[in-house]
């Protein structure tokens, strides 16, 4: 990207927005979830042992992720005017439509008895995958804006 993520307006509203702080706190509860989630799976997969235990953390951190995507969508119409696909976010939604429709997928294949379990567990690990992926690209951008704020306080008015 060239050029500045947030304008100076941008950077305002996102400073006093209460989605800032949402995002701030779902964000890393989701990958919390996700690390327990990601070893109950792992477990399940390797002893095949815990599969009712692997589908309801999987379950729950699809639940976080449609929270987080739903108040991040809320948070970037209240930054950037837009729901979704804001130029500065634009390749992080796009991943994340990937992340949600794996996940989707997997509730998919558990409620409509899709599959066997090593299966739906597969698709687990390939939306985490994904979901790693986009975290990565979140902390990138997060990086990026800390470097933009901090080039902006050193550059006198």
């Amino acid at each position: 990207m060239h050029g500045a993520l947030y304008s100076p307006e941008e950077r305002r509203r996102r400073d006093e927005s209460v989605w800032t702080l949402v995002q701030g706190i779902l964000a890393p509860l989701q990958f919390l979830v996700f690390l327990v989630s990601l070893g109950l799976v792992l477990r399940t997969l390797s002893t095949g042992e815990g599969a009712w235990l692997a589908d309801v953390s999987i379950v729950i951190k699809t639940l976080v992720l449609y929270t987080i995507m739903i108040t991040g969508s809320i948070w970037e119409k209240v930054v950037f005017g837009k729901w979704l696909f804001a130029p500065a976010f634009f390749w992080e939604d796009v991943f994340s439509m990937a992340v949600l429709a794996l996940h989707t997928l997997y509730l998919v294949m558990l409620f409509g008895a899709i599959g066997t379990m090593e299966q739906r567990l597969g698709v687990a690990l390939a939306a985490y995958a994904a979901y790693v992926i986009n975290a990565g690209q979140f902390l990138w951008k997060l990086r990026m804006a800390r470097l933009q704020g901090s080039n902006a306080e050193a550059v006198p008015a």
